[in-house]
C-alpha cells in the first residue's frame, strides 16, 4: 500500500539562521494512527504546519496522496483537517455558522445532517446556537476539532489536541479518533501526554532539534528498547550478591530481601531461566516474584537524552 504522505528531505530555515527542520525523511501510511512525540521546540508543530501548507519549505518535497503541497495545494490541502496548538476561533460567531462555514471554505456542499453527526460526537449539540466567545476554553477545543472535521478530510493532524483541557473532552476526543481511524481517516498527533501516544498510536516518532531520530511500530518500539525489571522476594536477606552472579545486571532492594534483575526484553525467556538456574546452584532462595517493564516515557526519556 501506498503511503498517503511522503516527506523526503524537507529541511526549514529563517532569516534568522534558525533551522527548524533538517533533511527530514517521513512516509505516513493510510488509516493509521502515528504519534509524533519531542520535547519543546523539537520542530513538531513546524513539521505539521509545512505539511499543511502554512510554513513553506526550505528544501525538499511533500506529497499527500501523491498531490504535492506546492505546486497541486488545493487538492492536497483539501484532504487534510488541522487541529493547532491555539484556541483561535470567531468569538463572534455561532458554533453552527463557525463549522458550517469552514465546510464551505473546501468547496463542499452544505450537509447539515454531518455537521449534527459532528457536533453531537463531539458533545456540542446543545451549544450550537452558542456564540464561541461563551464557551470555556475546553468547549473552544470541541469546536477546532469539528471545524478540522467539516470538510471530512481523509487525513486529520491533532497538534497537542488534549492540552490543558479536562478528562472528559480527552475521553471523547479518544473514543472520535477511534471510530475515524475505523472509517479509514489517518491520524496524526503530537502530545505531551506520553500515555495518549501509548494507548492510541500504531507508530511513535521521535523528532528533536529538528531531525527524526526514530521511527518504528510502537509495539516494536517496546520490545526493543523496553527494559524489563524481574523483583525476586527472597526467602533470607542477602549480605552482597554472590561473585558467582557477577554477570547478571542485578540489585539488592528493600532492605536486601529483594533481588532486581534488570534486563532486554529480547532475551527475556533465556535470560531468566539462567539466573534461576545460577540462583539455585549458589543456594538462594527466593519466595514470590514479579515483573515490570519501562513504558514508553521511560523509552522517550532516554532517546532524548542519548543524542544531547
Amino acid at each position: 500500500m501506498q503511503p498517503i504522505i511522503t516527506i523526503s528531505n524537507l529541511s526549514k530555515s529563517y532569516a534568522s539562521g534558525f533551522q527548524a527542520l533538517k533533511g527530514v525523511n517521513l512516509e505516513i501510511r493510510r488509516g493509521e494512527i502515528f504519534a509524533l512525540l519531542g520535547p519543546n521546540g523539537a520542530g513538531k508543530t513546524t513539521l505539521i504546519s509545512t505539511i499543511c501548507g502554512i510554513v513553506n519549505p526550505s528544501e525538499g518535497r511533500i506529497l499527500v496522496d501523491g498531490h504535492d503541497i506546492v505546486t497541486d495545494y488545493r487538492a492536497a490541502r483539501a484532504m487534510i483537517g488541522l487541529v493547532p496548538q491555539e484556541l483561535t476561533t470567531d468569538a463572534f460567531e455561532s458554533v453552527w455558522a463557525t463549522v458550517s462555514f469552514s465546510r464551505g471554505l473546501f468547496g463542499k456542499r452544505k450537509n447539515p445532517a454531518y455537521i449534527e453527526e459532528v457536533l453531537k460526537a463531539l458533545s456540542l449539540w446543545d451549544k450550537k446556537d452558542n456564540r464561541i466567545m461563551t464557551l470555556s476554553g475546553g468547549m473552544k477545543r470541541r469546536v477546532l476539532i469539528a471545524k478540522a472535521l467539516s470538510h471530512e478530510p481523509s487525513i486529520l493532524f491533532l497538534d497537542e489536541p488534549t492540552a490543558g483541557v479536562d478528562v472528559e473532552l480527552r475521553q471523547d476526543m479518544w473514543q472520535l479518533v477511534r471510530s475515524l481511524q475505523e472509517r479509514g481517516v489517518t491520524i496524526i498527533l503530537t502530545t505531551h501526554y506520553i500515555d495518549e501516544a501509548e494507548e492510541m498510536a500504531d507508530r511513535i516518532g521521535v523528532i528533536r532539534k529538528g531531525e527524526i531520530i526514530l521511527v518504528d511500530e510502537k509495539a516494536e518500539l517496546m520490545r526493543k528498547l523496553g527494559k524489563k525489571q524481574l523483583t525476586l522476594q527472597l526467602e533470607a536477606p542477602l549480605e552482597s550478591i554472590p561473585s558467582e552472579l557477577g554477570g547478571y545486571e542485578l540489585d539488592l532492594a528493600n532492605g536486601r530481601s529483594e533481588l532486581v534483575y534488570t534486563y532486554d526484553a529480547q532475551g527475556e525467556r533465556s535470560g531468566i531461566l539462567a539466573l534461576l538456574q545460577a540462583l539455585n546452584a549458589a543456594g538462594i532462595r527466593f519466595k514470590d516474584l514479579q515483573t515490570t517493564q519501562s513504558s514508553l516515557e521511560d523509552i522517550f526519556v532516554s532517546l532524548v537524552r542519548e543524542r544531547k
